[in-house]
C-alpha cells in the first residue's frame, strides 16, 4: 500500500494533468480545419404567419371614454318688439314649459285719419297707436337661471332675455374618425357605465355630430369665432339616474351582431371600410391580391360578405400594413388598447 501511495498515485496524477494539458493547447492552436472553412450560413427559413378563413361571430360594440355633463340652458327670447312690461316670474324660479315670465307692450301706429268740416276745412288727426301685449313664454321646464330685462326696457325681435337651465344630463364623448365606420347605420341608444356609481344603463336619444365648416360654438354669437372639434356622440341619462356634472362614464354603442359568417382579422385586411383587400396564400405558397367585402368588424375580426371562401388560407398580417403583431396572449380591444394578462400595455 505504501508503494501505490508513494509512486502510482503520483504518477497517474501526473498523467492526467498532461493529458488535460494537452488537450487544451489543441483546441487553442490546432482547431478542426473544418470550421474555418466558411462563415457559418442559416438553413432555417422565415415565413410570414398564415391563418384560415373561418367562420365566427362578431359583436360590433364601440366603447367611447364620455363625461357626465349638464343639459345646456335654453335661450329665452323676446317675440316682439317693444317694452318690457310686466315680469311674472323672477330670476331662480322653477317654471314649466309653456309658463308666462313677462310680456312685451307693442304700439302699432294707426294711419292718419282727415277729416273736412262744414267750412271746407280738412282735417288731419293722428290716432292713437293700438296697443297689444305679447307674452314671452319658457321655451322649456326648468330653473330660470337668468332674467335680464328689466320693466320698461326696449326689447327687439329676437334678443335674448334669459336662460332656463334644463334639469337633464347627458353622457357625451369624442369618437374616432376611423370609429364612424362602425356605426353607419345611426344607433340610437347606448349603455353607460359609471365608475363607481349606479347599475349600467340605457340611456337613448343617441346622436353623433360633426363640426360644420363655418358653424360657430355659440349661435347666438356668431362674432366669438369659435369653432367646434372632433365627432361627438351624445345620449341623454334616463331622469331617474342620479349623476353629477363631472362623472367620468364609458358609453358601449351597440352597432350590429353577425353570427356565423366568415370572419378574418383586421391585420389582415388592407382597407376594412366596406370593400378590402386580402392577399390569399395558394398551396405552392404563391400569394394572390384579392379584393373583398366586409361587413361588421369588433376591431379585432372582421365580416367578410364576399370575395373569400372557408378554409382559404390567407396571410394573417398584410404586407402594406404597419401593425406590428401582437405578442402572445395579447388582445387588442378594438380601440388601438392592448391587453396582455389583464393589464393595459
Amino acid at each position: 500500500m505504501g508503494v501505490w501511495r508513494k509512486w502510482i498515485f503520483p504518477i497517474l496524477r501526473i498523467v492526467a494533468i498532461l493529458a488535460i494539458a494537452a488537450a487544451l493547447v489543441k483546441l487553442a492552436f490546432f482547431a478542426d480545419p473544418a470550421s474555418a472553412d466558411g462563415p457559418a450560413v442559416p438553413t432555417g427559413t422565415i415565413t410570414d404567419p398564415v391563418v384560415p378563413v373561418v367562420r365566427g361571430t362578431i359583436v360590433n360594440d364601440v366603447s367611447v371614454d364620455g363625461t357626465i355633463s349638464a343639459d345646456p340652458a335654453v335661450p329665452v327670447k323676446a317675440v316682439a318688439a317693444g317694452t318690457v312690461d310686466e315680469l311674472f316670474v323672477a330670476q331662480g324660479a322653477t317654471v314649466s314649459a309653456g309658463d308666462a315670465l313677462f310680456d312685451i307692450k307693442v304700439e302699432t301706429p294707426r294711419d292718419p285719419v282727415e277729416t273736412t268740416g262744414p267750412d271746407g276745412m280738412v282735417t288731419i288727426t293722428q290716432p292713437k297707436p293700438i296697443v297689444t301685449y305679447e307674452k314671452v313664454l319658457a321655451p322649456i321646464g326648468g330653473l330660470l337661471s337668468s332674467l335680464t330685462v328689466l320693466h320698461g326696457q326696449t326689447v327687439a325681435i329676437g334678443d335674448v332675455a334669459g336662460q332656463v337651465a334644463p334639469p337633464t344630463f347627458s353622457v357625451s364623448g369624442s369618437l374616432a374618425p376611423e370609429q364612424q365606420y362602425r356605426l353607419l347605420d345611426k344607433p340610437t341608444e347606448a349603455t353607460a357605465t359609471i365608475a363607481g356609481g349606479p347599475a349600467p344603463f340605457t340611456c337613448t336619444g343617441l346622436t353623433i355630430t360633426s363640426p360644420i365648416a363655418g358653424q360657430t360654438a355659440d349661435p347666438d354669437n356668431p362674432g366669438d369665432g369659435s369653432t367646434g372639434s372632433g365627432t361627438t356622440v351624445r345620449c341623454a341619462v334616463p331622469g331617474d339616474v342620479t349623476v353629477f356634472p363631472g362623472l367620468t362614464a364609458k358609453l358601449t354603442i351597440p352597432a350590429g351582431l353577425a353570427e356565423d359568417v366568415l370572419v378574418v382579422p383586421t391585420t389582415a385586411v388592407d382597407g376594412g371600410a366596406q370593400t378590402g383587400v386580402v392577399f390569399v396564400v395558394g398551396a405552392d405558397n404563391a400569394r394572390e391580391e384579392r379584393q373583398i367585402t366586409v361587413g361588421l368588424s369588433d376591431g379585432s375580426q372582421v365580416e367578410v360578405t364576399g370575395g373569400l371562401e372557408e378554409g382559404e388560407q390567407i396571410l394573417q398580417f398584410s404586407p402594406n400594413s404597419t401593425e406590428q403583431p401582437l405578442e402572445e396572449g395579447c388582445v387588442d380591444d378594438g380601440t388601438g388598447t392592448v391587453i396582455c394578462g389583464g393589464f393595459v400595455r
